[in-house]
């Protein structure tokens, strides 16, 4: 084999070793058979609260678990598949089996991150909140894009979205939008983008065909459980009703089902018109206020656990994070990793893997060779 071949075989095979470390391997393997047994029991349901921990405990082994094999049977499968292709002089196969190990390879670093997110909520469903900047048109039209973009990336990695909450622009695009992502990781995975986005192109709204810069801030939030205890005195809240707009069906604008909840004591402000019933948007509203809360609370512990530490870079909202040029050049740059894309087409279709995948490295201090196209 090539010395890159030899080399990226080498780099899987030490992630496997740190995943069933990390997992504790035979006492994973112990622990799924156990949860796997328990779920198929008869009365498993009577206590939901109970089945829901250990579903969702199960799950995430089985998703652990899972990865592993499959790493070790795309090492074994590829190494034989190349020894196959050199001792038959089959230079397609080998190129195709090497070109697997390095797609192996990068699907490894995933997993390593994906992992060691271990945080208390990594592993929850989120909101995804999206607003506009000063800019108009050309700044909504762009907070829409990137709506579009988490959209495309929790659909290639098959998470559903649902729209909460969505102000449409008066021209084109969004003012503001809130979305939940339901899927394994959802948090984990997205919790580093929250920030400010910036937009360099030529404005296609601008009759003059001048270059525009736009921003829109993003703030992702996860959504927690009833396990998790927030406490809320409604004398702390204001409650708005209104009539929903945007796309909703021919009945969502007659009646004032959407809800504004304002929590007065943080500013804390969260709205929901998913629902014609103003019942269950208050309670979806109340839910997402409970989450902004956490999050609110689990950010300012970080805060003062990297207040030390000097070379943090600060990811809180209101800063820069990332920078998509599309004219005169084309370039999308995380300014905290400095990891770079040439193709923001892609990015823009939901290619953000090799940024979060960065962010995420330096926070849990994992070694990535991540770098742009």
């Amino acid at each position: 084999m090539r010395t890159e071949v030899e080399k990226a075989v080498a780099g899987i095979e030490q992630v496997l070793t740190l995943l069933r470390r990390h997992l504790d391997w035979d006492t994973a393997q112990l622990r799924l058979d156990a949860l796997n047994a328990q779920t198929e029991s008869p009365d498993f349901w009577n206590d939901p609260e109970k089945a829901r921990a250990a579903m969702r405990e199960r799950d995430d082994l089985d998703v652990a678990v899972k990865s592993v094999h499959e790493l070790e049977s795309g090492i074994s499968d590829n190494v034989e598949l190349i020894e196959l292709g050199e001792a038959e002089g089959d230079d397609e196969i080998v190129v195709e089996a090497e070109t697997a190990l390095f797609d192996l390879q990068s699907m490894a670093r995933r997993r390593q991150i994906e992992t060691l997110l271990s945080g208390e909520v990594d592993s929850n469903d989120c909101y995804l909140e999206i607003h506009s900047g000063a800019g108009g048109t050309e700044s909504q039209d762009w907070a829409n894009m990137l709506l579009r973009m988490y959209t495309r990336w929790a659909e290639r990695r098959k998470m559903k979205v649902e729209t909460i909450e969505m102000h449409d622009g008066e021209e084109a695009g969004i003012k503001s939008a809130t979305i939940q992502i339901k899927g394994h990781n959802a948090y984990g995975w997205l919790k580093t983008e929250s920030g400010v986005h910036r937009l360099v192109r030529i404005s296609p709204y601008d009759s003059a065909a001048r270059r525009h810069t736009s921003f829109s801030s993003v703030w992702v939030y996860p959504v927690v459980d009833d396990s998790i205890n927030i406490e809320i005195n409604e004398s702390d809240l204001k409650v708005d009703t209104y009539r929903a707009s945007g796309a909703g069906g021919q009945h969502v604008n007659t009646t004032d089902s959407a809800i504004r909840i304002t929590h007065v004591p943080t500013g804390i402000i969260v709205a929901c018109q998913a629902e014609r019933s103003q019942h269950k948007n208050r309670a979806t509203a109340m839910a997402m206020l409970k989450a902004r809360m956490y999050e609110a609370e689990m950010q300012k512990r970080e805060e003062a656990a990297n207040a030390q530490a000097a070379s943090k870079t600060d990811i809180g909202w209101g800063h820069q994070i990332r920078s998509y040029v599309l004219q005169p050049y084309q370039m999308v740059k995380d300014l905290r990793t400095s990891v770079e894309s040439g193709q923001p087409a892609l990015v823009l279709d939901g290619d953000i893997d090799q940024f979060m995948e960065a962010a995420l490295a330096e926070r849990v201090g994992v070694a990535t060779d991540t770098d742009g196209d």
